[in-house]
């Protein structure tokens, strides 16, 4: 899946999709409440109510020639996860990333929205016992918030201390890593929103060209419904108040605007336009 914002283009590349086994982090999405949201239905949940999630990665091609690749999965061989089909997976990420034109030499830039599990796992493979970074010809830009909090090593608890440990740690070991601010611009179309409250330094990435707007959430959304629920915050939060603020001040802000919304974990088709709708607001899938 392909987008065009002026003379950029945006590809999805899935790594895994999924129907269900949403409910420990969206708790208050269940099936009766998400019924309730007709428009969510077929794209974003199924019939009965239950979540259609994504978990996959976006690569920004500019007409300079740039190729930064936002967030990058949960990656093979990872082992300490919480989630148990996170662990130890094989699976073609890399293979499909080429496939769609996108070799891992080819990248110059990885954009972590935050430090996540399923969000910094490609940063790194697994080769003759150690981690060595996937993309050998990229800067890995991280926030400077997001990392102090979770380099500190009291945040997370041991499950994100494997993550930092395989997935980040690795990085800066090999001089690849580049700490930014949270409205950092990282070429004249592709710059960083702050959007705090999913994790104290996690930032959207807003791409402008050719008159044109896209922005990719990260995870101040983890799906539509709580677009339409704005007040129903995921359990991985850091501070469920400054989600539901952020919600609020970025989508109500990009409201009846012709803002490309890209969900990071947005299942099927994935991105649309933002209407108000109620006390809260709706995704207008792209045809």
């Amino acid at each position: 899946m392909q987008w065009t914002i002026g003379g950029v283009t945006i590809t999805k590349v899935v790594e895994l999709e999924s129907t269900g086994g949403s409910r420990f982090l969206l708790p208050q999405a269940t099936p009766e409440l998400v019924r309730d949201i007709p428009w969510l239905i077929p794209h974003f949940a199924d019939e009965a109510g239950r979540l259609r999630m994504s978990i996959h990665a976006l690569v920004i091609a500019t007409p300079g020639g740039r190729r930064i690749l936002v967030d990058t999965c949960l990656g093979n061989d990872k082992q300490g996860r919480k989630i148990p089909h996170w662990n130890d997976r094989q699976g073609p990420f890399l293979d499909d990333l080429a496939a769609a034109g996108f070799p891992a030499d080819s990248i110059d830039t990885v954009l972590c929205t935050h430090l996540h599990v399923d969000h910094v796992g490609w940063n790194t493979r697994l080769v003759e016992g150690r981690w060595v970074p996937s993309f050998p010809r990229a800067r890995y830009v991280f926030g400077r918030q997001e990392y102090a909090h979770w380099s500190s090593g009291e945040a997370g608890g041991a499950p994100q201390s494997a993550v930092f440990a395989d997935s980040v740690q690795p990085i800066l070991e090999a001089g690849l890593a580049e700490l930014v601010e949270a409205d950092h611009r990282l070429c004249e179309e592709v710059r960083l929103v702050p959007s705090f409250g999913h994790t104290p330094g996690h930032v959207c990435v807003l791409i402008e060209s050719g008159g044109e707007q896209a922005l990719i959430t990260g995870d101040i959304a983890h799906h539509p419904c709580q677009l339409a629920r704005p007040h129903w915050s995921s359990t991985a939060d850091s501070d469920p108040d400054a989600a539901v603020a952020t919600r609020h001040a970025i989508f109500g802000g990009l409201a009846g605007k012709p803002v490309l919304v890209i969900g990071t974990h947005f299942a099927g088709p994935t991105a649309g336009r933002i209407a108000r709708d109620g006390d809260g607001y709706r995704l207008m899938v792209c045809d």
